[in-house]
């Protein structure tokens, strides 16, 4: 469906019941606001609904938001995100559980950790990053449209480790990125609150910095350098408006699915779901099996698949000719049938991407079936453009 039609299905039924007085279901109908909503609205923004959340998809031209972020500095507005404050004695014992990653990786305060939350069949539930702040505290940032079913299932597993969950709705969020994203940040940074300018600046990639009224963590979502930055709302609306006159661009979602595309990036929903494991998804990497006696959620399932072998495999594809690659698209291999599970225009490279989960034995050559054609493609690595470069051959 197109987001035009989408938006129209859901704003006409809205529009009448706010006529006929049914405004408790208005609420429940519109998406829930980040604090800094109305700056979208002000700078005539395409707002769409995602996970629930209205959410802007760009302030005029999503390929200029790209290149900007790509070449100079762009900042997303990600307050959507879920922050999830875990505090207790065994809050390291219970991540050891809940996650395939191990956080006992995690040496020094402020280190991160990629990871995914399995279910017992060895699915994943969602991916998320994971922080070590202190020995008893550790933070966990999850997606928007699995909030619902990530709480439920954390708090619950929590319950036989006397983790207290905590969830941080007032937080939030800024992800600043690109070549000249931390130097904008910081500068920007300094005229809302006090923190030590040297610290931040010398911060390694995957580590985060928390103080009394802020969080900077170095990661993003775009394969490009910069910040995630997490604050209280008056100082986030503050830091977004000292961005913006610095000439730090405002991007929105369409924008950041073309860089985290291009980037090799999973999006939850599409690249993995609860229906695939890690080893299906390219993320392998993500696993921790040593030590042995580490018993998290999914493992047993893991290892069966490991045993058996796994079936597909989550590649990238480069579209030979001209098309658009689009999830769910069939791909044609000759060891069978795949599926394209992302995929569009690249900006950067002026081809189209995709991801698609394939037979594992398939290489090479592949089709992809675009309105009713077959159009060639070449199965390559998942990521295709890192710090603003090609990491493939075109």
């Amino acid at each position: 469906m197109a987001i035009s039609s989408l938006v129209f299905e859901i704003a006409a039924p809205t529009c009448w019941l706010a006529m006929t007085g049914h405004l408790e279901l208005v609420e429940k109908i519109m998406g829930s606001k980040t604090p800094l909503y109305d700056i979208h609205v002000n700078a005539n923004a395409k707002i769409v609904d995602f996970g629930g959340w209205d959410m802007p998809l760009h302030y005029g031209s999503q390929m200029d938001e790209h290149h900007y972020v790509r070449k100079h500095a762009g900042m997303f507005d990600v307050s959507h995100m879920t922050v999830v404050d875990l505090h207790g004695e065994r809050t390291k014992e219970f991540l050891q559980k809940l996650l395939a990653n191990d956080v006992a990786k995690l040496r020094s305060k402020g280190k991160a950790l990629y990871s995914c939350m399995l279910n017992p069949r060895g699915g994943v539930i969602d991916d998320l990053i994971c922080y070590y702040i202190d020995d008893d505290f550790y933070r966990l940032v999850v997606n928007a449209s699995t909030r619902d079913k990530d709480m439920a299932w954390i708090t619950e597993q929590a319950k036989d480790f006397a983790v207290d969950v905590k969830e941080r709705p007032e937080a939030a969020m800024i992800a600043v990125q690109g070549p000249k994203a931390r130097r904008f940040a910081i500068s920007s940074l300094t005229q809302i609150i006090d923190f030590d300018e040297e610290q931040v600046e010398n911060l390694k990639p995957f580590s985060a910095i928390d103080g009394e009224r802020y969080f900077i963590a170095r990661t993003g979502y775009t394969g490009e350098d910069g910040f995630e930055i997490v604050l209280h709302a008056d100082d986030a609306m503050e830091l977004w408006s000292y961005l913006e006159a610095a000439g730090v661009h405002p991007c929105g979602l369409g924008a950041r699915d073309t860089l985290r595309l291009e980037a090799g990036m999973n999006l939850y929903g599409n690249d993995m779901t609860e229906d695939t494991s890690p080893l299906e998804s390219a993320l392998a990497w993500t696993i921790a099996f040593e030590p042995e006696d580490r018993d998290f959620i999914g493992r047993s399932a893991l290892e069966k698949q490991k045993v058996d072998g796994v079936q597909t495999k989550l590649v990238g594809l480069l579209l030979e000719g001209r098309g658009v690659m689009r999830s769910h698209q069939k791909v044609i291999t000759e060891f069978g049938e795949g599926e394209v599970t992302s995929g569009g225009f690249s900006p950067t490279l002026q081809r189209s991407i995709a991801y698609a989960r394939i037979p594992k034995k398939a290489k090479g050559k592949c089709t992809v079936e675009i309105r009713n054609k077959h159009l060639d493609a070449r199965i390559t690595k998942l990521s295709f453009v890192r710090n603003g470069k090609a990491v493939i051959e075109l």
